[in-house]
């Protein structure tokens, strides 16, 4: 499946979108890929376009080293970001350690001057309440284990002994960020935050997921939706449609000027 294409460096736009008023930008989850967001495309509408990161280390970057921690590739991000597409009211959406990653990236972008219009986090803890864990020190069979016990990756990859293989340095790799990743020091984020997560979720509780509203001076509000941690999966549209709402209420106040010609 590809990811979509390339506008600059770890970002994929899903689809054209010429006549968009805004954007929302898409971190996967640890061991995600951009890719995992293809199918939200069928819930998109033609005025916002969506653009996924590919963190190093996956599909088309599979040769590129990983990241030694968070600060590394929040770095490469918030570069990249400006890079990709003229001035547009922007939505960051994580879920998951993209959740932090997006939350970082706002942060270096707001020192930067250029703040996102709003961020969006789903199914992780406010970052001052971020779980350590010690499964990136694991053996590869306990690491399988945990993937299967999220579903974080397709079974029939787990099931394959060369995929799996392959996958296996990523994925350590992105658990080592989530479990030692500590809020990095910078600027307070000012943009509103939305909160998303499963009534089900293991990973995150109602007091972690409302605290954070402690990372931002901006308004914080929380959405519930039923099931585990990825919830995403069985309520794609409906997440797709709150990104979207996010993303037009913001253009309408943008003095971006929007192309009234092709």
């Amino acid at each position: 499946m590809s990811a979509g294409e390339l506008v600059a460096g770890a970002f994929r736009r899903l689809a054209p979108r010429p006549y968009a008023r805004a954007r929302v930008v898409l971190f996967p989850h640890g061991g995600g890929s951009a890719s995992y967001y293809r199918p939200w495309l069928t819930a998109a509408p033609w005025d916002v376009e969506f653009l996924a990161v590919q963190y190093p280390g996956r599909e088309d970057r599979f040769a590129e080293p990983v990241p030694a921690d968070m600060r590394g590739l929040v770095d490469t991000l918030a570069v990249d970001l400006p890079l990709a597409g003229p001035p547009t009211p922007t939505v960051l959406f994580g879920h998951s350690m993209g959740a932090v990653v997006a939350y970082e990236v706002a942060r270096r972008l707001t020192a930067a001057g250029d703040p996102p219009a709003a961020l969006v986090v789903s199914g992780h803890p406010a970052p001052h309440l971020a779980r350590p864990g010690q499964v990136h020190l694991g053996s590869d069979d306990e690491l399988i284990e945990e993937l299967r016990r999220t579903e974080a990756t397709h079974l029939d990859i787990l099931d394959d002994p060369v995929l799996i293989q392959a996958f296996l340095p990523v994925i350590r790799s992105d658990y080592r960020l989530s479990e030692t990743y500590r809020p990095l020091p910078g600027v307070r984020l000012r943009a509103p935050v939305t909160v998303l997560y499963g009534d089900r979720d293991p990973e995150v509780t109602v007091a972690e997921a409302t605290g954070w509203h402690d990372a931002t001076d901006g308004a914080c509000e929380l959405h519930v939706f039923p099931g585990g941690h990825f919830y995403l999966d069985e309520h794609r549209d409906a997440v797709v449609e709150l990104l979207t709402a996010r993303a037009r209420a913001i253009s309408a106040t943008s003095a971006v000027p929007w192309p009234s010609t092709p």
